[in-house]
């Protein structure tokens, strides 16, 4: 071989190895340009990593590490966010409460959105069930006409009764913040105290030439707005409609002379009513007070008062 073909070839050599040598190099700057940024994957389960990326944007980095979303997730911060190293993608329920960054501009204090999410406790519920004690009612036995002197004397003790409550309980960290009634069983029914008494409601007690004043109408609204206020539905008032058109037609004069029920919910004596008001002989809303009262202590809510009276006949 001539000395000049052994002279290109050389050169050729020396010129390849620096083409190499400049592509390594340049891999070699790349690789340092290139910042790789710790962030730290929370999965819906509990499940934490850390993954080494230069992605700054959420979707590419759950992307780079082959974690797709469900249809009922979301991420936070939101997926089209971008973030930097050292924070925190977190993937949960799309229903889970999101707490927004917190700015205190004239303080100068910025609070980041991972350390709200770190203090931030979510609202559990739970399904509380207890049992409640439904209180006995005090029942007086006339003895005006019968031929004994006992008065004021107890013939039967009362037993309270005793129900299976069901709540929907919210609680934020470990405090109860909300309760709601799900749903009511009567386990035991409650057991009247009776009192023989010298005394009875006639109607020679009751006011004479008493005209009741309003319409069933306006006795029904202001009933349907009490039980609002108890938290009762329409169909709870419903239910109170039906069983006072029942027992008095929603008259407030209404006197049963068998047994001496009176008033719009035929309180039995009358005088249980007092304890809405000195004026429930002629004063239909205590009648009404007084009423809802009662079912509220005793069944919990107008319809179970009325499943009640559809199996006894009497609520």
């Amino acid at each position: 071989m001539k000395k000049e073909e052994k002279a290109s070839i050389s050169i050729m050599k020396i010129i390849c190895i620096s083409i190499i040598l400049i592509l390594i190099a340049g891999i070699g700057v790349m690789a340092v340009n290139t910042q790789l940024n710790d962030v730290k994957i929370i999965l819906q389960n509990g499940y934490e990593m850390t993954a080494l990326t230069s992605k700054t944007k959420v979707a590419d980095i759950l992307e780079e590490n082959n974690i797709i979303l469900e249809d009922n997730q979301k991420t936070i911060p939101d997926i089209e966010s971008e973030i930097v190293a050292g924070e925190t993608i977190k993937i949960t329920d799309k229903t889970y409460n999101e707490v927004q960054i917190a700015k205190i501009s004239e303080n100068g204090v910025e609070t980041s959105l991972n350390q709200l999410l770190e203090n931030y406790a979510p609202i559990t519920e739970k399904i509380v069930v207890e049992q409640v004690a439904i209180p006995y009612e005090t029942v007086t036995k006339n003895t005006t006409n019968s031929t004994t002197d006992t008065t004021n004397k107890v013939i039967q003790q009362g037993k309270d009764g005793l129900k299976e409550v069901t709540y929907k309980v919210k609680y934020q960290n470990n405090v109860e913040i909300e309760k709601n009634v799900v749903s009511e069983v009567v386990i035991k029914e409650p057991v009247d105290k009776i009192v023989q008494v010298q005394k009875v409601t006639s109607r020679s007690t009751l006011p004479r030439n008493y005209k009741a004043t309003g319409s069933v109408y306006e006795y029904q609204q202001y009933a349907k707005a009490k039980c609002y206020e108890y938290g009762w539905s329409e169909s709870d008032f419903n239910c109170v409609v039906y069983l006072w058109n029942k027992e008095s037609g929603w008259n407030p004069t209404a006197y049963n002379k068998r047994s001496g029920a009176y008033g719009i919910p035929q309180a039995l004596p009358a005088t249980k009513m007092a304890s809405a008001g000195s004026d429930y002989m002629t004063n239909y809303k205590t009648q009404i007070n007084w009423g809802l009262s009662y079912i509220k202590s005793r069944y919990g809510t107008p319809t179970a008062a009325y499943n009640h009276s559809q199996t006894k006949g009497w609520y």
